[in-house]
């Protein structure tokens, strides 16, 4: 039997700038937190946001879905997974969670439909081959749709 490979999984600490008047993550925050860990998902797989701008390519959402949990805090450690779900010609899924790290409490979960584009006119492009490939590999087990 395979062993089931974990998704990707960023840290990243709530600060003060991250909460609201209550004291907890203000809820566009974790749309940031989850951006970052999808960056860094891409940066691990060996490619630069600032790189791919020069090769006129832009990854944007295109749209998203997401639920909210529980809240984070102030101090509070969180580890941010970015798994790829669906891959297709021009755009890509990611599945992400936002889970607090000392208890392993999910707080939030979406879903992101990411679109490639020309950065200079913002219209559709094909993910190239070597990026596709990268995110083929990575792929999840809803990858055949849902």
């Amino acid at each position: 039997m395979s062993a089931v490979k974990e998704p990707f999984s960023h840290g990243c600490r709530v600060y003060y700038e991250d909460t609201d008047a209550g004291g907890v993550v203000y809820y566009v925050n974790y749309l940031k937190f989850m951006e970052r860990a999808r960056t860094e998902r891409l940066r691990e797989l060996g490619f630069a946001q600032s790189q791919l701008a020069g090769d006129n390519l832009l990854f944007v959402v295109h749209s998203n879905e997401v639920r909210y949990h529980a809240p984070a805090r102030l101090d509070d450690e969180l580890q941010v997974s970015a798994e790829v779900v669906e891959l297709n010609r021009a755009s890509l899924c990611f599945r992400q969670q936002v889970r607090r790290t000392r208890d392993a409490a999910l707080l939030c979960e979406g879903r992101f439909m990411i679109a490639c584009v020309r950065a200079d006119n913002f219209k559709p492009r094909a993910i190239p081959d070597v990026l596709r490939a990268a995110f083929a590999a990575d792929l999840g087990p809803l990858s055949a749709g849902e």
